[in-house]
């Protein structure tokens, strides 16, 4: 997606060889015009797979995943990282590492929301290590559910996280794949 290329190499701020800070646009404050674009490519990504629900991590993942539920018309579920009052029982969890934060997470899912014949599609910001995504994985498959596939907006591909859901058998598209932040240069891959 050339859009979201020029915003990465125009807006983003490469902290050391391992981390792309794109905060400007992304997960801190939102472009809505560069979300829209990525919610129609998904959508069009993912129009014959039968998605019935988007699936995301909070909070950083929630734009790109609404933008692309809204172009396929169907509900935006988000695992929550923290459990709430009105959050308690009947939830599917799971441990999820960040790598950007460098902790562990139980992210919580309601059963309510996900469930056995639902297709689901599993939209994340970023992949490094892929944690966070097989934890959504994870999520699904426990709800009897399928994962229709993997949407990532900006993938790190000089770190496994892409190997590691494809030897798990999940489809996996990005948008964006950085090939390498070696001397504050963003270089992506072909």
């Amino acid at each position: 997606m050339e859009a979201l290329k020029r915003k990465i190499v125009e807006e983003g701020v490469v902290l050391g060889n391992q981390v792309l800070k794109v905060d400007s646009f992304l997960n801190h404050r939102i472009d809505p015009v560069l979300m829209d674009g990525i919610g129609d490519v998904f959508a069009r990504l993912f129009a014959e797979d039968g998605v019935t629900v988007v699936l995301t991590i909070e909070s950083s993942g929630i734009a790109p995943a609404v933008m692309t539920a809204l172009k396929l018309n169907v509900p935006l579920v988000f695992a929550r990282k923290r459990k709430s009052l009105t959050l308690r029982d009947d939830l599917y969890t799971e441990k999820a590492y960040s790598f950007t934060k460098q902790e562990e997470n139980e992210i919580t899912v309601s059963k309510s929301y996900i469930g056995p014949g639902d297709r689901v599609l599993v939209v994340d910001d970023f992949l490094a290590n892929g944690q966070a995504s097989l934890a959504l994985a994870r999520i699904v498959e426990q709800a009897g559910a399928r994962v229709a596939g993997i949407g990532i907006v900006i993938e790190k591909s000089f770190q496994s996280g892409r190997q590691a859901l494809i030897e798990a058998g999940y489809r996996v598209e990005s948008l964006a794949r950085v090939a390498s932040l070696e001397d504050c240069s963003i270089r992506f891959a072909e």
